[in-house]
């Protein structure tokens, strides 16, 4: 089954000489009340690429350049109880942007120290793959939530 595709990027800085990365709670849609990195669905035609620096602008106000684009792999959802969520995830990071930060009605994000990523207040799977992808490394990986569409069980390939 081919799943529908997504794109996130974790746009890193470093302030004070302590690196930040930039997420928010997410304001509306799945994963409401979560704290997320900004993203979204890749429209048709569009590449991952594409769709991220298009979600970055909307949700936050960034302007990345592809080239600054860092890809990370990907991640696949199955959520037997909700199969409407199912999807591919492309991971991406960044660390050269301009602009200002702004919210939006998606996310209303602010800087948090990579020491303090509240893995606890995101989705359950971040918690496996966020810390390595935050310091570089790469990922992909598929994830099958519980019938609680909460819990996640990792399947790493």
């Amino acid at each position: 089954m081919e799943l529908p595709e997504v794109c996130v990027c974790y746009v890193i800085r470093e302030e004070d000489g302590e690196a930040r990365v930039l997420l928010g709670e997410k304001r509306r849609g799945l994963g409401r009340g979560r704290v997320v990195a900004p993203g979204g669905k890749l429209e048709p035609g569009e590449t991952p690429e594409q769709a991220i620096v298009r979600e970055v602008r909307e949700e936050v106000g960034l302007v990345i350049d592809p080239e600054a684009l860092q890809p990370h792999g990907y991640i696949d959802y199955r959520f037997p109880s909700r199969p409407e969520w199912s999807q591919r995830s492309w991971v991406f990071s960044a660390r050269s942007f301009s602009g200002a930060v702004s919210a939006s009605s998606e996310l209303d994000a602010d800087w948090v120290s990579l020491a303090r990523v509240p893995l606890d207040l995101m989705w359950d799977d971040a918690r496996y793959w966020l810390p390595g992808v935050l310091t570089g490394g790469p990922v992909v990986m598929d994830f099958t939530f519980a019938e609680d569409n909460a819990t996640a069980i990792p399947h790493p390939r």
